[in-house]
């Protein structure tokens, strides 16, 4: 029989619940559990995400946030074969190198998105290049965004980029606010693609980029690539399943 481990955000809801949940299937410490279970949104389950990626544990998330996309619905009752009749889904994050304009570097993971914004009243200049290969001289915007399958209904929708099925071997580039070229509207490439950007007239037009929610500032470059060596396990209700999900958003109006 699974382990649990329960796991809350900082609100009074989560908390209580899992306080209850602990006494009704027993606590496991962290180390010592298979499967973790976070009680709050989908900011939270981002937190668990990172902090047990790559530990081989699974993580079956309920909503007791304002937003629950990553989670499953909240039930006390049959919590052991809920999690034992649940579908598995391997999510696979992206690795940005920022470097700045010192020349330091910095390298961090990234479960939704890596973006870049910008930092002054100016509108940024980047170069998209994809597996070496330029494909936009120059994209003048507010930003610009390569997302994952798992982040593609999070930031990525509200700059209207496409939402992507989980196991899509896919990732989607898309601008925020692009000016030039005005009807450019993103690309949908292999998730075996290397993107880099290239931050133009770096000093007049600074940028920052932004793994999930983690900050490099004025970046001169940033390379993207999604990662096998670090991946996470999540479990989703066979009824309320992720792909149910994508469909359901795309038909919501």
């Amino acid at each position: 029989m699974d382990s649990l481990a329960f796991t809350a955000a900082d609100t009074e809801e989560a908390q209580l619940a899992a306080k209850r949940l602990s006494a009704l299937y027993g606590h496991a410490g962290i180390g010592e559990a298979d499967v973790i279970v976070p009680l709050g949104g989908d900011g939270f389950m981002l937190q668990t995400i990172h902090q047990h990626m790559g530990s081989g544990r699974r993580i079956y998330g309920m909503n007791r946030g304002s937003t629950g996309f990553l989670m499953n619905e909240y039930a006390e009752e049959g919590l052991r074969q809920r999690i034992l009749d649940a579908i598995a889904e391997t999510i696979r994050p992206l690795e940005m190198v920022a470097t700045r304009k010192d020349g330091s570097s910095e390298t961090m993971l990234a479960i939704n998105e890596v973006a870049l914004f910008r930092q002054s009243a100016q509108a940024a200049k980047i170069r998209i290049t994809v597996d070496d290969k330029v494909r936009l001289e120059e994209l003048i915007c507010d930003g610009v965004m390569v997302a994952t399958p798992a982040g593609s209904t999070a930031y990525n929708l509200s700059a209207h980029g496409p939402i992507l099925p989980l196991d899509a071997p896919l990732l989607a580039l898309t601008p925020v606010s692009p000016f030039r070229p005005r009807r450019w509207r993103g690309a949908l490439l292999p998730n075996r693609s290397t993107v880099r950007f290239d931050v133009l007239e770096e000093d007049k037009r600074p940028v920052n980029a932004v793994a999930d929610h983690s900050e490099v500032k004025s970046v001169r470059s940033v390379t993207v690539r999604e990662t096998r060596k670090a991946t996470v396990s999540l479990l989703f209700d066979a009824g309320h399943s992720w792909d149910e999900r994508i469909l359901s958003e795309q038909f919501r109006y």
